[in-house]
């Protein structure tokens, strides 16, 4: 019992890291690395033996799971993304970059354009680097390599999207998808158009649910005429509200699954003659720093990147968690894109 208790104790103490002991000693992460790992000959100079004395003052463990995760000691994590154009996963990226350095490891990133081939490609580009784990924003509901890495052992963590079997940290798109519409409920719009993002996506998936659910919580209908599904980019978006504000009459208020797609309808309803805040209110999804920035506000849904990315990163070096799936609440960021409904 006494032993239970002080392994309760150790856990709710926090957690000492290398970069913690690194800015303690004044030096980097990669020399604490050095210095404490027990596989190479210990350094007797003047710098290692600061490194160890800080690391006994601050009470550092070496994170033995963590140290069991590196096949071959590279201290390196592979993230896949689709692009780095695509703001959203450039962002990303740059939060799981830095909460692999908290770690004490270098986070390396290759792309493959949403592509299956290409992605199994990359997956075996960054393996042959001997990376000690991967990261994949890049999950398809209807691509079997998240099956291959199961088989495979090869230490994974999914994010953003999910298959829901592998390890995988996300935000709770499903009620993201809820608050964006409700929002718009909530501004008196029973017109409401969705464009929802591609089919394979997980992310795009459930905050179609989302907005289904606010749907259904107010007995409105939904309009075929006024959904449809789309790419994530700013041309696909542009197509999509050309498509919809074509109809006859046009939705008062369109949610789009992600900022991109939302500045192409922006571009569309520009073409129509439409002004957006006035005649069509529009929510986008991730809110990237562009749409605060533009000549109407965009009402956007924040996606809490840094949380998911750090979560991404922990459950990767402790390989398991109890939720297997952790989703991180969003918030919605009301803009000039929005305006009551007008008769």
């Amino acid at each position: 019992m006494d032993q239970e208790n002080e392994e309760q104790d150790h856990s709710e103490k926090k957690l000492i890291t290398m970069r913690d002991v690194a800015i303690a000693a004044g030096v980097s992460v990669s020399t604490v690395s050095r210095v404490l790992d027990e596989r190479l000959p210990p350094s007797r100079s003047a710098s290692a033996e600061k490194v160890r004395q800080v690391a006994r003052e601050l009470g550092y463990r070496r994170d033995y799971v963590a140290s069991s995760l590196r096949r071959g000691g590279t201290g390196t994590i592979g993230v896949l993304v689709p692009r780095l154009t695509d703001a959203v996963t450039a962002m990303f990226f740059e939060e799981i970059a830095r909460a692999a350095a908290r770690r004490g490891y270098f986070a390396v990133v290759a792309t493959c354009g949403d592509d299956p081939d290409q992605e199994r490609e990359s997956v075996e580009y960054l393996l042959d680097r001997r990376v000690d784990g991967l990261i994949l924003s890049t999950c398809r509901l209807d691509d079997p390599l998240p099956q291959t890495l199961r088989e495979r052992d090869i230490p994974h963590v999914l994010a953003l999207r999910t298959d829901g079997i592998s390890l995988s940290s996300v935000g709770d798109d499903e009620l993201g998808g809820y608050l964006a519409t409700r929002h718009l409920i909530d501004l008196g719009h029973k017109n409401i158009g969705l464009i929802g993002g591609p089919d394979f996506a997980s992310n795009a998936l459930n905050r179609r649910k989302g907005f289904e659910k606010a749907m259904r919580e107010v007995n409105l209908q939904i309009q075929p005429q006024w959904c449809c599904s789309s790419d994530f980019n700013i041309h696909s978006g542009e197509d999509a509200g050309e498509r919809i504000l074509s109809t006859t009459p046009p939705p008062s208020a369109i949610f789009a699954v992600n900022d991109e797609i939302a500045i192409g309808v922006v571009a569309a309803a520009h073409h129509r003659g439409i002004t957006i805040g006035q005649e069509l209110s529009l929510v986008g999804y991730n809110d990237i720093p562009l749409v605060s920035r533009l000549p109407v506000a965009l009402t956007s849904v924040r996606t809490p990147l840094e949380h998911i990315a750090s979560n991404a990163v922990d459950m990767l070096i402790s390989g398991e968690d109890r939720q297997r799936v952790r989703a991180v609440a969003p918030t919605l960021i009301p803009r000039k894109s929005t305006t009551p409904f007008k008769k």
